[in-house]
């Protein structure tokens, strides 16, 4: 074999060498712009889910606030709390809602009035004030919603004059 024989086997042998690393790592470059548009995705998907059940939860919670708005009588207070109430069982069985801790509130006024509204005669009226919790929750996303509720209920005589 010549030396100029010698010399193309060489260059050949190189170029493969070169080829493979290039090809190496056009595959690494690939793969990792693939990881990178998977991750992303998968985030995505995640937060997108999470969204999805807050909102389930806080719809609960609405329906929650709702149903004791019109069943609040403050004669039985605690009458009104419920646990674990499913919310519609035929379009979202796993949206749930619980009312806790009906009463009077611990801090601030316990009656308000209301402005312009008075009959005459030295008579004052005005709401009383309660507080409630409504808890929403949606199982299928294991997401909840808690809600701190203050409400009036009235009209009621609030003055302090005897009859």
């Amino acid at each position: 074999m010549s030396s100029i024989e010698k010399k193309s086997v060489i260059r050949l042998k190189s170029r493969r060498g070169f080829a493979l690393i290039t090809a190496i790592l056009a595959i690494m470059i690939l793969l990792a712009l693939g990881y990178l548009a998977i991750s992303v995705t998968t985030g995505d998907l995640r937060l997108t889910s999470r969204i999805v059940g807050e909102k389930k939860a806080l719809s609960a919670a609405e329906a929650g606030i709702h149903v004791l708005m019109q069943n609040f009588d403050p004669a039985t207070m605690t009458g009104s709390e419920t646990t674990n109430h499913q919310v519609d069982a035929a379009t979202d069985p796993d949206s749930r809602y619980t009312i806790s801790n009906v009463g009077l509130p611990a801090f601030g006024p316990s009656m308000r009035p209301l402005v312009g509204y008075a009959i005459g005669g030295g008579q004052q009226w005005g709401q009383r004030a309660y507080t409630a919790q409504v808890e929403g929750e949606n199982t299928r996303y294991d997401s909840s919603v808690e809600v701190a509720l203050g409400m009036g209920y009235g009209p009621i005589e609030i003055s302090t004059m005897s009859r």
